[in-house]
C-alpha cells in the first residue's frame, strides 16, 4: 500500500456471508431462528437454576454463568447482522467495530474459561467427593467466575488497544458477517507484527492452557472410574460429566476447525462460513446438551412452568 492512502477511516463494510441479494431473505430467517432459540434455551437453564433450589451447586452456578455467557457472545454479532440484512446496509462504524470486537473476544474467552473451571468442578466432584463442598464453596466458585471475567475482559482490553494503533486504507470490506479480530488486523495498511505476536501468545497461554488443564481434569476422572469395579458406578460418574465433555468437545473442535480452515481456504468467505460454528450454532446446541438428558434440569423446568413437561 502507498504510504499516502494510509489514514483514520469512520466505517467498515460488512460482506456477510453471501453477497447474493436471492439469499439474504434465506440468511435473515435462519439466523433469526437460530438467534431466538440460542436466547430462549439459554435464558430457560438460567431460570431453572434460579427457581429451583436443588440447583443451587457449584456445577448449576458455573452452568448459567455459561449460559448467560452464550447469549451474549451471540448478541454480539448476530443482531448486528440482522439489522444490516434488513436495512440493506454493510456499514459498521469504525468505533462499532471495536467495540463489536471487543465484546466478542471478552465472551469468548469467558466460555473458554468457564468451560475449565466446570471440568475443574467434575475432577473435584469425581475424585475428591468428600471434600467437594468444602473444595468448592461459594466463595471460591465466585473468584473462579470472577477471575474468569477479568482475564477476559483484560484480554480483550489488550487486543483492542493493540488494534487502535493500527491505521487502514480509505476504502476497508471485511469480507466476515462480523468484526473478527484477525480479518480487522489484517485489512491494516500499517505493521502488524505486535497485534499477530499478541494473537499468537495468547493463543498459546489461554487457549492452550485452558484446553491443557480440561484434559489433565478428565486424565484424573477416567483414573478414578477406571478404579470403580461396578459397571453400574462407572456409568453413574460418567454420565455427570458427559455434557459437559460433549459442550467442551463442540467448542474446541468448531473453533479448531474455523482457523484451520481459514488457513486452508482461499475464500474469506468460507472462513466466514466455519465461524457460524463456534459463534451461533455452539451456543445453541449447549442449552439441549445439558437438559435432554438431565432429569435435574427437567424438573426445574417444571418449576418454571408450573406444569408438567
Amino acid at each position: 500500500m502507498e504510504p499516502g492512502n494510509d489514514t483514520q477511516i469512520s466505517e467498515f463494510l460488512l460482506l456477510g456471508l453471501s453477497e447474493e441479494p436471492n439469499l439474504q431473505l434465506f440468511i435473515f430467517g435462519i439466523f433469526f431462528s437460530m438467534y431466538l432459540i440460542t436466547v430462549c434455551g439459554n435464558l430457560l437453564i438460567i431460570l431453572a437454576t434460579i427457581s429451583d433450589s436443588h440447583l443451587h451447586t457449584p456445577m448449576y452456578f458455573f452452568l448459567s454463568n455459561l449460559s448467560f455467557a452464550d447469549i451474549s457472545f451471540t448478541s454480539t454479532t448476530v443482531p448486528k447482522m440482522l439489522v444490516n440484512i434488513q436495512t440493506q446496509s454493510k456499514v459498521i462504524t469504525y468505533a462499532g467495530c471495536i467495540t463489536q470486537m471487543f465484546f466478542h473476544i471478552v465472551f469468548a474467552a469467558l466460555d473458554n474459561f468457564l468451560l475449565s473451571v466446570m471440568a475443574y468442578d467434575r475432577y473435584v466432584a469425581i475424585c475428591h467427593p468428600l471434600h467437594y463442598m468444602v473444595i468448592m464453596n461459594p466463595w471460591v466458585c465466585g473468584k473462579l467466575v470472577l477471575a474468569s471475567w477479568i482475564i477476559s475482559v483484560m484480554y480483550s482490553l489488550l487486543q483492542c488497544l493493540t488494534a487502535l494503533r493500527l491505521s487502514f486504507c480509505t476504502h476497508v470490506e471485511i469480507p466476515h458477517f462480523f468484526c473478527e479480530l484477525n480479518q480487522v488486523i489484517h485489512l491494516a495498511c500499517s505493521d502488524t507484527f505486535l497485534n499477530d505476536m499478541v494473537t499468537y501468545f495468547a493463543a498459546v497461554l489461554l487457549g492452550g492452557g485452558s484446553l491443557a488443564g480440561i484434559l489433565y481434569s478428565y486424565c484424573k476422572i477416567v483414573s478414578s472410574i477406571r478404579a470403580i469395579s461396578s459397571a453400574q458406578g462407572k456409568h453413574k460418574v460418567f454420565s455427570t460429566c458427559a455434557s459437559h465433555l460433549s459442550v467442551v468437545s463442540l467448542f474446541y473442535c468448531t473453533l479448531l476447525g474455523v482457523y484451520l480452515s481459514a488457513g486452508a481456504a482461499h475464500s474469506s468467505h468460507s472462513s466466514a462460513a466455519a465461524s457460524v460454528m463456534y459463534t451461533v450454532v455452539t451456543p445453541m446446541l449447549n442449552p439441549f446438551i445439558y437438559s435432554l438428558r438431565n432429569k435435574d434440569i427437567k424438573r426445574a423446568l417444571k418449576i418454571v412452568f408450573g406444569q408438567k413437561l
